[in-house]
């Protein structure tokens, strides 16, 4: 089986989902399962894109994936309200105007890396999942890179850098561990990746670690190794 049809597979199986995935919540279990409170929460969508990205090979010599398979990454800049200087997938909120959730994870993209989205094909999306802190429920929508296109970052007030990453090396248990965030004499865990001289963390880290367990392409790793959340 090939990276694509793993994910194509994943997207097909995602589709007969009705409510959120128990193997999803337990991605952070500690987050996930948070009431939304008492607002109505907005959609959003991000966009996964994966594929060769770029003619750089993965850092990890273990031959846990392709060392050409990657996925594109945003820096979050330091000054936005929501989630600043995390690490995320291209996305945002899903506008009036937009047709779908995977038109609104395409838009997105395009705003935040100069993407063409002609240039993604798009597999299928995951099940929403919630995201209390900033009252969203967020589509994950799987794209592969059928068509390669320049990326950058479009908007410094938006982001801070556009990227992409190799599976293989996210998937190295070497660069895997637990972050921990303590707030309100409450501690979150959740799995975390650090990689390219930045920390995978949170609800990214999360659907990471879901869909690479759903592929089969997760090994195991040191999830005792705990770190401070880097925020």
């Amino acid at each position: 089986m090939s990276a694509y049809s793993d994910l194509a597979m994943l997207a097909e199986k995602a589709a007969a989902f009705s409510e959120l995935p128990e193997a999803l919540r337990r991605g952070r279990p500690s987050l996930w399962k948070l009431s939304m409170g008492g607002a109505t929460p907005r959609k959003a969508a991000v966009l996964m894109l994966f594929g060769a990205l770029d003619d750089v090979p993965a850092a990890s010599a273990k031959p846990l994936a392709s060392a050409d398979l990657d996925i594109l990454l945003i820096e979050r800049a330091a000054t936005l309200n929501d989630h600043p200087g995390q690490v995320a997938f291209p996305g945002g909120g899903v506008d009036p105007g937009d047709a779908s959730v995977r038109a609104a994870a395409l838009r997105e993209a395009e705003e935040e890396t100069g993407l063409d989205p002609l240039g993604v094909e798009v597999l299928g999306i995951l099940h929403e999942v919630p995201l209390p802190v900033s009252n969203f429920m967020v589509t994950p929508v799987i794209g592969w890179w059928a068509r390669q296109t320049p990326v950058d970052v479009v908007d410094f007030g938006e982001s801070a850098q556009v990227f992409r990453v190799p599976v293989r090396d996210l998937l190295d248990p070497e660069n895997r561990f637990t972050a921990v965030l303590t707030r309100g004499g409450n501690s979150y865990r959740g799995p975390a990746f650090a990689v390219n001289g930045v920390v995978v963390w949170g609800f990214t880290a999360g659907i990471l670690n879901y869909v690479f367990h759903e592929l089969g392409w997760a090994v195991p790793w040191d999830e005792d190794k705990e770190f401070p959340a880097p925020i």
